[in-house]
């Protein structure tokens, strides 16, 4: 269920700031979309697996305050990832 190498290269290299980015908030909400849609797949297969529910709720949650910390911060970064990933607002 973990995202691959690659899968998680690109992501990266799609989002960063600068060219040694990998710990922005950008990049970091990215990643956890694309954990957050496999788990939710994985969650529709497998309702009654809950160590996996557990999982996903805290990387929604991680997600939630990382995009909270970035309206915060800079309200258009914040509104260039929620259009690009497709998450409400």
């Amino acid at each position: 269920m973990p995202l691959s190498a690659e899968t998680k290269k690109q992501l990266i290299q799609s989002n960063k700031r600068h060219d040694n980015d990998t710990g922005s908030p950008e990049v970091q909400v990215t990643v956890l979309t694309a954990s957050i849609k496999d788990l939710t797949k994985h969650m529709q297969r497998h309702p009654k697996d809950y160590a996996s529910r557990r999982g996903l709720l805290f990387q929604v949650n991680r997600r939630n305050k990382l995009m909270k910390y970035l309206q915060r911060v800079s309200r258009d970064r914040y509104n260039q990832l929620a259009d690009k990933l497709g998450l409400r607002r």
